[in-house]
């Protein structure tokens, strides 16, 4: 059975932002296992590092893929919107410089610093400088399951929605492909934030044995992921029979109470939401964008 939804209601909403400054935290930090470390970390254009990549072997932390964003640098309520209104799988275009006109995609948003990440081909981040501007058509807040109002989705863009492959179960619950389900002791910063819409939270994986049982090398930038017994409703809390759907948005940090950080696109309670496994189901393979992306 098809899943219909409202997207015919939803609003479309021009915002614009540019390329965020690359920050250094401090001289040096320390991580959960008492390393000490000076790392390159969130801002800047990253040419590098890619959706459809392993968010775990890179010398930095909180890495964010392709161009991080902002709107005014400002930690605002328009700087809330910016990354409010921009959802997963939004058309990005080049709206100065060298590379103008040319189309990039939505990754999602990273809290704290507020940032929101776009992916580009590489020819198109050869062109782009620190000056440059960006234009992104946000839609998709708001966005439902008409006959399943008890799944809550935000800041996802409904043609990623229909792409996916969700699957409508005889039962009525629904399956949902990701490449990992995480276990929801293993979550950390950003449990108990009040907004789903804006930021992340992150997926502890200083614990080798979690990280083995439950196959979280696997986690990729873009890949979509579960979160047992997570509920982001109207927040990120602990819930029993609960399940939280993501994407993953910056790679693994040392820091304690840190990891790969996974911002939030769907939840429900009642064990309504099935996930189930599969390795193709991150943003870059629907998408065709990234390390997925055909030359």
């Amino acid at each position: 059975m098809s899943l219909k939804s409202n997207r015919n209601q939803l609003v479309k909403t021009a915002v614009q932002g540019s390329v965020a400054p690359a920050h250094q935290w401090a001289p040096f930090e320390v991580g959960a296992a008492g390393e000490i470390f000076a790392w390159p970390s969130t801002g800047g254009i990253t040419y590098n590092v890619k959706i459809g990549d392993s968010v775990f072997g890179w010398a930095g932390e909180h890495i964010e893929p392709g161009v991080s964003t902002t709107m005014s640098h400002k930690n605002s309520k328009a700087e809330a919107g910016y990354q409010f209104l921009a959802c997963c799988g939004n058309e990005a275009t080049v709206i100065s410089g060298a590379a103008k006109g040319e189309k990039g995609t939505v990754l999602g948003h990273h809290g704290g610093v507020e940032h929101l990440m776009l992916d580009f081909p590489d020819a198109v981040l050869d062109k782009l400088t620190c000056d440059d501007k960006f234009l992104i058509k946000g839609y998709g807040q708001g966005l439902k399951l008409i006959d399943h109002p008890d799944v809550y989705i935000y800041s996802l863009d409904p043609d990623v929605l229909e792409s996916w492959g969700l699957i409508e179960r005889e039962d009525g619950r629904i399956e949902v492909p990701v490449n990992v389900i995480v276990p929801g002791h293993a979550m950390g910063s950003g449990i108990g934030a009040l907004s789903v819409t804006t930021g992340d939270y992150d997926i502890i994986c200083h614990d080798e044995a979690t990280v083995r049982e439950y196959a979280m090398d696997k986690l990729r930038f873009g890949d979509f992921v579960a979160v047992l017994d997570h509920d982001n409703r109207y927040g990120r809390t602990y819930r029993k029979g609960a399940v939280t759907i993501g994407v993953i948005i910056h790679s693994d940090s040392p820091l304690g109470g840190h990891g790969p950080g996974m911002m939030t696109l769907m939840s429900a309670c009642d064990e309504k939401l099935i996930p189930v496994l599969n390795e193709n189901a991150n943003l870059g393979a629907i998408k065709g964008i990234g390390r997925y992306a055909v030359e």
